[in-house]
């Protein structure tokens, strides 16, 4: 009996044996547009599609990021939606610097315009919002910036939020902006803040959008992106990227700073304000290469 219930026994033993762990997976979402945009009336374009990744091919946020895009650009599976990309774009390259996701694309992309490219530009950033590492995109062609693009760098939390989502609370900060003769004027404005905002990183963010309502525009010149801010007791740290400063004009770059320093100070907390570039503090800050 013994030697009969091995005999059945071994089979199944055997065939446990040979079976593989399958190899562990995460969903992600990528973003499409609407095949039919009368059914989105008077709500988002865009959809979401999952897709799983195997985790040990995205164990970077490089590597997640490349896979993401590369993903979005194959094209969705449902025939409800369609790509936001035109025919035959590629990813060039994407690289992840500090906490910016370089995306460079293929000639293709160029074509894109107006409501076209902005539905584009979203998609990937709201695809790359799920690489936690990543909270602004810039992207290229073949390298190069789209001249009539309004914005080059995006900040994912703008393009994921609408001005009633997720408010918890407000501050009150004078801003500094430039009027039509160039010079900085103080304007008083109530910020919101979002989940995981701080006061003086809505202050960063904040100047870099023009007021409503009133004849006056950003003090922070064309590519020019705080890259990090953050608060220590009562002093405010600045971080900019070098290479974001290259290129820069000098009266334009001195003006942003004292744009910076003027309204981040006009915060109760803040003390003082620190420009750092690249992590590093800088006590005479210049441009890098020394300016134009």
């Amino acid at each position: 009996m013994r030697r009969r219930l091995w005999l059945l026994l071994l089979p199944a033993l055997l065939l446990a044996g040979c079976q593989r762990e399958e190899p562990s997976r995460t969903a992600y979402q990528l973003y499409f547009q609407e095949a039919d945009l009368t059914s989105s009336a008077g709500e988002s374009p865009l959809r979401t599609e999952t897709v799983y990744l195997y985790d040990a091919e995205t164990d970077s946020p490089r590597l997640l990021a490349q896979a993401l895009v590369g993903e979005l650009l194959k094209g969705p599976a449902d025939e409800t939606l369609k790509s936001t990309f035109p025919a035959g774009t590629t990813l060039v390259s994407l690289e992840i610097d500090g906490d910016r996701a370089r995306v460079d694309l293929s000639p293709s992309y160029e074509s894109l315009s107006g409501v076209a490219l902005t539905l584009a530009d979203s998609a990937v950033a709201m695809t790359l919002a799920q690489v936690p590492e990543v909270s602004s995109v810039q992207l290229t062609v073949r390298g190069r910036e789209l001249a009539y693009r309004e914005r080059q760098v995006l900040n994912i939390r703008e393009v994921l939020l609408t001005p009633e989502e997720d408010v918890i609370s407000t501050v009150d900060v004078r801003l500094y902006f430039l009027n039509q003769e160039g010079r900085l004027t103080a304007a008083e404005q109530t910020l919101d803040l979002y989940e995981g905002d701080t006061q003086v990183s809505a202050v960063a963010r904040a100047l870099e959008r023009k007021p409503e309502g009133r004849d006056l525009l950003s003090p922070l010149p064309e590519g020019f992106q705080v890259k990090s801010v953050w608060l220590e007791e009562d002093i405010c740290y600045v971080n900019l990227s070098s290479a974001l400063l290259e290129g820069l004009e000098e009266g334009a770059f001195r003006t942003a700073l004292r744009a910076l320093e003027n309204s981040l100070a006009s915060l109760e907390a803040v003390e003082e304000v620190r420009f750092l570039v690249d992590g590093e503090f800088q006590r005479d800050l210049g441009l890098p290469g020394g300016g134009e």
